[in-house]
């Protein structure tokens, strides 16, 4: 598929964001086929030169786009906001220039701050679907699934006047049932590579170094602006990065020309 010394406060939301890397290394590859964005970029320049391009392929990329054949591209995603800590982070990315891609939480998040929703999908960012409780989805049933999701992205079209295309399970956990579901309500699954376990910490030095140990080309980082360590961490991690030759995109713009195409799983 983002830290100091005090200990973080634990939740049912942060002991469920505490089991994502471990219930993803165990489950996720064994219940869904994945395409790469690089895969995903590729075949879309090639439906083109075949003349063959469609659904899931814009064929060539808008005028003035990054092209993340030549670029050294990486995306930056935050989940389980909005929270207290956005608009420091939203300030943070206007100075830096820097697009990112969230995924919205809807309970005691969404509903708790619709004006920040308003600004988070302000200046090229992209905002996208991580359920309304961030319950489990393979442990629903698809009517359950559907109304997680559907709720939130209902709740996101009244505040912005756009419905998120992308979305990205709760714990990365997501199957064939899940998969089906998306598929119908047009949403596209995005995991990562690259994260910094900040639930777990409030260092964030050590959020910052664990970032740049795992970042390469074309790779998704996953950060909470939930957390009280993470937001701290992020101007040294984008500093950091673009000294490494790296340039920021949202996850449309890492596939593009491709289109995130709904029920598919996309990670690095």
């Amino acid at each position: 598929m983002p830290k100091t010394s005090r200990p973080v406060r634990r939740t049912a939301l942060t002991a469920g964001l505490a089991a994502a890397a471990l219930a993803f290394t165990l489950t996720g590859c064994a219940t869904y086929d994945a395409q790469t964005p690089k895969s995903a970029r590729e075949a879309a320049y090639k439906a083109a030169d075949d003349g063959k391009a469609g659904a899931g392929s814009q064929g060539a990329l808008p005028a003035g786009a990054v092209d993340c054949r030549e670029a050294k591209c990486i995306a930056l995603t935050f989940d389980a906001g909005p929270s207290e800590h956005t608009p420091a982070l939203l300030k943070i990315l206007a100075e830096k220039k820097v697009r990112v891609t969230f995924f919205l939480l809807g309970h005691n998040h969404v509903d708790k701050y619709p004006d920040l929703v308003r600004q988070m999908g302000q200046n090229g960012n992209v905002l996208g679907n991580h359920t309304w409780t961030h319950r489990r989805l393979t442990d629903l049933k698809p009517a359950e699934i559907r109304t997680e999701l559907d709720h939130l992205d209902t709740e996101v079209e009244k505040l912005t006047g756009k419905r998120p295309t992308l979305m990205r399970p709760p714990q990365g956990r997501t199957d064939e049932k899940v998969s089906k579901v998306c598929k119908e309500l047009g949403l596209a699954q995005v995991l990562w590579n690259d994260t910094a376990s900040d639930y777990a910490t409030t260092d964030s030095a050590l959020i910052h170094k664990r970032i740049l140990k795992d970042a390469h080309r074309d790779g998704i980082i996953l950060l909470h602006d939930l957390y009280k360590g993470t937001v701290p961490a992020v101007p040294g991690i984008i500093d950091a990065l673009r000294a490494q030759g790296y340039t920021f995109v949202t996850v449309p713009e890492l596939l593009a020309p491709a289109a995130p195409e709904p029920g598919k799983v996309y990670r690095p």
